[in-house]
């Protein structure tokens, strides 16, 4: 990709959580069940709603998924799990409560986290001296 910008950053970090949260869930090794497959009739399923699954990430998604997680290590921690929480969807009020800041101050800093991902994605080096206003604005 040529040029990134913080919507294509965004979408490929709610992809990623999406993606994750699709898998399967990861079982302690060894674990099987003994009994046999109950194998239902036609019968059976008669008057059933029907249970619709999602179809599993391609191969291809995963590594997408993986390398948008990559990502995250070019951040503070504490930013790092930020973006990751909206990539979840999780509502502002929880996030905030979570991390002890302000409303105000979690947007900031989910602003400057996507900026300093555009500017490292685009070949740029993020740098050090500089506010997180100067940052987010510079950013295209």
């Amino acid at each position: 990709m040529a040029d990134w910008t913080p919507a294509m950053v965004e979408d490929r970090l709610e992809n990623a959580a999406e993606v994750f949260w699709s898998l399967p869930e990861v079982k302690p090794q060894g674990y099987f069940n003994a009994w046999p497959d109950y194998f239902h009739s036609f019968a059976d399923h008669v008057g059933q709603k029907p249970r619709m699954r999602r179809p599993r990430p391609s191969p291809g998604d995963i590594t997408q998924a993986e390398d948008a997680l990559l990502w995250l290590r070019w951040l503070d921690p504490a930013d790092a799990r930020l973006l990751w929480l909206r990539a979840n969807r999780k509502p502002w009020k929880p996030i905030c409560w979570e991390l002890g800041i302000s409303r105000a101050t979690a947007n900031r800093r989910w602003q400057y986290g996507i900026a300093v991902i555009v500017w490292r994605l685009n070949g740029r080096r993020v740098p050090r001296n500089r506010s997180l206003a100067y940052i987010v604005e510079k950013m295209s």
